[in-house]
């Protein structure tokens, strides 16, 4: 996603999270425990993904988009598809973007990444835009920048 900014992976917790599981010190109801909630947003809204449960190895997983933010007010907190959030990133300032990956089968859940979107990502003289702009300039242009 084009304004897709400050970008924080949950990787390195999951894979503690299943270490701990497979050495016995986490039992799989405490690991499994999606409420009915959660199944019913990745039911209806969440993106169905190649991924195998971790845990069940029978079902692919789902992700759940989850958007909060102050322009929001009544809708923080919702459920959206990936379709909706560029639309959502072009018609407001900022709001963050949490990513769940669920099993519907076992009730596997897991924060997987959390994110920034908006217009704000486009202002001008931002980092994408500082990077388009080099790519496009003259040799001769980013020359006389250098010497400045």
């Amino acid at each position: 996603m084009r304004t897709q900014r400050q970008v924080v992976d949950y990787s390195l917790q999951k894979r503690a999270v299943l270490r701990e599981l497979l050495a016995g010190r986490v039992g799989t109801y405490d690991v499994c425990d999606a409420s009915p909630y959660l199944k019913n947003a990745a039911r209806f809204h969440g993106e169905p993904t190649e991924q195998r449960c971790p845990i069940c190895r029978s079902e692919n997983l789902t992700h759940v988009h989850y958007i909060y933010g102050d322009e929001l007010k009544q809708s923080a907190g919702q459920a959206r598809t990936l379709a909706e959030l560029p639309v959502l990133a072009m018609t407001l300032r900022e709001f963050q973007v949490f990513v769940v990956e669920v099993c519907l089968g076992c009730d596997w859940n897991h924060l997987v990444e959390q994110f920034l979107l908006g217009r704000d990502g486009l202002a001008e003289g931002g980092p994408e835009q500082g990077v388009a702009d080099a790519a496009t300039a003259p040799a001769h242009g980013r020359r006389r920048e250098a010497q400045r």
